[in-house]
C-alpha cells in the first residue's frame, strides 16, 4: 500500500484546458480550417510558429500528422487518431508528440519535461451562432502548472491566427 501512495504522489496533476471562441465566420469555414490540410497549415501553431506539413485522414480511426516549426528553426511533429468525426459539429482525436514518420516519441525527445503525457485528448465542437460560429476546444490530460499555461497560450495564439485566416476566407467568398 505504501508504494501505491508514493507512486500516486509523484504523478503530476492533470487538467482539461477549455477555450471557447466566437468566430465571425460560418461554421462551414471554421470546420474546413480544422479538416482541410492546406487550411490547417495557415493557422495552426502559436504566434511566430508555422505549420509546414499537415496530413489529415478525416475518419474514425484515421490519423493526423503535422509539423510545426518555431522561429528558431526546430521542428515539432504531432500525430494522433480520430476517435469521433461528426461533420460540422464535433472532432475528437488523440494528440501525441511524434517523429517525422508519425511514430510517438516521449516529450524528452524535444527537450520537454518527462511529465508531458504520451497522449492527450482533444475535443472540438462547432455551433452556429447566427452568422458566427462558437467553437469550444477541450484539451484533456495536460499537466497542471507551466506546461498547462504554455498549452493555453499556444492554443490561444493559434486561434488568433485562425480568426485572421477566416476573415481572409470570407473576403474571398464575397
Amino acid at each position: 500500500m505504501t508504494s501505491e501512495r508514493s507512486s500516486r504522489a509523484t504523478r503530476p496533476s492533470t487538467r482539461e484546458l477549455v477555450i471557447t471562441r466566437i468566430f465571425d465566420a460560418p461554421r462551414e469555414l471554421v470546420w474546413k480550417a480544422w479538416t482541410d490540410p492546406e487550411s490547417f497549415k495557415k493557422w495552426y501553431g502559436p504566434k511566430g510558429v508555422t505549420t509546414t506539413f499537415a496530413k489529415i485522414d478525416l475518419r474514425v480511426g484515421g490519423k493526423h500528422l503535422n509539423c510545426m516549426r518555431s522561429p528558431e528553426g526546430p521542428e515539432f511533429w504531432y500525430t494522433g487518431t480520430y476517435r469521433e468525426v461528426v461533420p460540422m459539429e464535433r472532432l475528437v482525436y488523440t494528440d501525441s508528440l511524434a517523429d517525422a514518420q508519425g511514430n510517438v516519441v516521449p516529450a524528452t525527445h524535444y527537450g520537454m519535461p518527462a511529465e508531458w503525457p504520451s497522449e492527450t485528448l482533444v475535443t472540438v465542437t462547432f455551433q452556429d451562432q447566427g452568422r458566427k460560429t462558437k467553437m469550444t476546444l477541450r484539451h484533456g490530460g495536460i499537466p497542471t502548472g507551466p506546461m498547462s499555461d504554455g498549452a493555453a497560450a499556444g492554443w490561444n495564439g493559434s486561434f488568433d491566427k485562425l480568426a485572421g485566416v477566416l476573415e481572409e476566407a470570407k473576403t474571398r467568398l464575397r
